[in-house]
């Protein structure tokens, strides 16, 4: 009993696998254009047997690569499936933004590329999905047609068709020369005056900020150094700091003095000094001796 229920579980696994797979297959092929195609072909794009044959393009626009194969091509709406694409050919596989070509020349015993019916104008090509009934693109071939002119999508995959200047079989129909950022930047300062006030602007602003900020560093790291002064100043006049004791004041005093009238030895101008708990120092031990009534 254990067996069976492990096995349909197993069955059921492999089912939701393959229906992920299918959906999988489904998305990507939607992604599949109809790009260019052509049907006078007098003395352009030749096959691999040296031929002139009709032919027509189909485009990959999405952004992984997509197999063909197991989809199918007709001209006639009423028979969905009158070419298989067959599997499992690495030809087939389309790479990302990338191209196939078709040959029309309803010969196809030259390749798997070679399609059993050929084409003319007033003809829709489709383009059917795996299952035969989903039509993935088509297009319909207008009039007039001239030879060696391609009908195609003026951008790849896009939805607007006309008559390209270049055919482009396994290319980019989008032709026309592309000019780069640079390009249009020089022609809207073609003098060089706009870059050379944008680079000034940027150095300038740089050299600010870079002023403003060490500046402002300065001013952090010297604030101990500013307050020592400030109280060696006080000091020096005479004027006793808020918080001080008489005792500390007179020791500033009698310290910058001495530096002052290089009576003292070489010796590191910090001074550090440390209060003590207890009242006497030799500071004030005369003082208090001094305020202590006599017996």
């Amino acid at each position: 009993m254990l067996k069976n229920k492990l096995s349909i579980l197993k069955l059921i696994v492999l089912i939701l696998l393959l229906s992920g797979t299918k959906i999988v297959n489904a998305q990507s092929t939607t992604d599949l254009r109809i790009n260019e195609i052509l049907i006078y072909n007098d003395s352009n794009y030749v096959d691999d047997y040296g031929q002139h044959s009709p032919w027509f393009e189909i485009y990959n626009s999405a952004y992984n690569s997509v197999n063909i194969g197991g989809l199918y091509l007709t001209d006639d709406i009423k028979t969905p499936k009158k070419y298989y694409i067959p599997k499992g050919q690495p030809i087939t596989l389309i790479p990302t933004q990338s191209y196939i070509v078709f040959w029309a020349d309803n010969e196809t015993d030259r390749g798997i590329l070679h399609l059993n019916f050929t084409l003319e104008v007033g003809k829709t090509i489709y383009l059917y999905e795996a299952n035969g009934r989903t039509i993935l693109d088509s297009v319909t071939i207008k009039a007039p047609q001239s030879p060696d002119v391609a009908y195609g999508r003026l951008v790849d995959g896009g939805a607007e068709w006309g008559y390209l200047k270049k055919s482009t079989p396994n290319a980019n129909n989008d032709t026309s020369t592309k000019i780069s950022e640079a390009e249009k930047f020089v022609i809207l300062d073609p003098t060089g005056i706009g870059m050379t006030m944008i680079a000034m602007s940027v150095v300038f602003l740089g050299l600010a900020l870079l002023y403003l900020f060490f500046k402002g560093l300065g001013f952090l790291m010297t604030k101990d150094v500013r307050k020592a002064s400030k109280l060696l100043a006080d000091a020096s006049s005479g004027e006793a700091h808020e918080g001080l004791s008489g005792e500390v004041n007179a020791a500033i005093a009698m310290a910058l003095y001495l530096y002052g009238n290089q009576l003292h030895d070489q010796e590191d101008p910090i001074i550090t000094m440390t209060k003590v708990s207890r009242t006497y120092s030799p500071w004030s031990s005369k003082i208090y001796g001094l305020r202590k009534s006599p017996r």
